[in-house]
């Protein structure tokens, strides 16, 4: 009978330590599911936060261009867009500024997609890129060369741009859109950023979208 009872309680014994294991098992299984679960909300939680990081610094740099082009620009000249002659013309004009900001013009534009040129450039054709949404950079033998680099590097990377020496404007570096135009002390003056950020493209256009390409290139 003894023998009997040893072979049951080895038997009991067996069974407990296999439903241990079976317990440790199942235990395992729901660390294992609970950090599972944990890391995935963590990464969803990184991303959606990365995401809310991402849009909310695309809506602030939105915020300072939007607050760019609504604020003036000091020591800015205006001509009034309506007074500002658009006939296609293939005479001379005679403009009332140097350079000038609009009026007649010939029926050829410059090119203006971040053109850089080295020569002077036929003012008609410069007035025509203007009316399509140009910002006109120019600068004269006062200018400094440090300068002129920086700003032909601007320009060539940015379309409806373009730029070019003019040596009767009276200032050393000015900038020019319809019917707008500043005067600047360096390409480092934060009104270069600002007059392009308003005026490329800007509401002063008179044929937004117009191409830029495709016209006259220097010669």
């Amino acid at each position: 009978m003894a023998a009997k009872t040893g072979k049951n309680d080895d038997m009991n014994t067996r069974q407990a330590r296999i439903a241990e294991m079976r317990r440790a098992e199942k235990a395992r299984d729901r660390r294992n599911k609970i950090i599972a679960i944990t890391a995935s909300s963590v990464v969803v939680v990184g991303l959606v936060g990365f995401g809310g990081v991402v849009l909310y610094q695309q809506k602030a740099d939105e915020q300072r261009r939007e607050d760019s082009r609504k604020a003036p620009v000091t020591g800015e000249q205006s001509w009034e867009a309506a007074k500002l002659g658009r006939n296609h013309v293939e005479t001379p004009v005679k403009y009332e500024m140097t350079p000038p900001v609009g009026g007649d013009h010939n029926p050829r534009w410059m090119n203006c997609d971040g053109d850089v040129y080295k020569n002077p450039i036929p003012e008609t054709n410069a007035v025509h890129s203007l009316e399509h949404g140009a910002v006109w950079v120019t600068y004269n033998d006062k200018a400094n060369k440090a300068d002129v680099d920086k700003l032909a590097e601007k320009v060539g990377k940015t379309p409806y741009t373009l730029m070019s020496p003019v040596k009767e404007q009276a200032g050393a570096i000015m900038l020019s859109a319809w019917g707008k135009q500043v005067t600047v002390d360096s390409a480092a003056d934060p009104r270069v950023d600002q007059f392009f950020t308003k005026y490329v493209q800007g509401p002063q256009t008179p044929e937004p979208g117009a191409a830029c390409t495709q016209g006259l290139a220097e010669q």
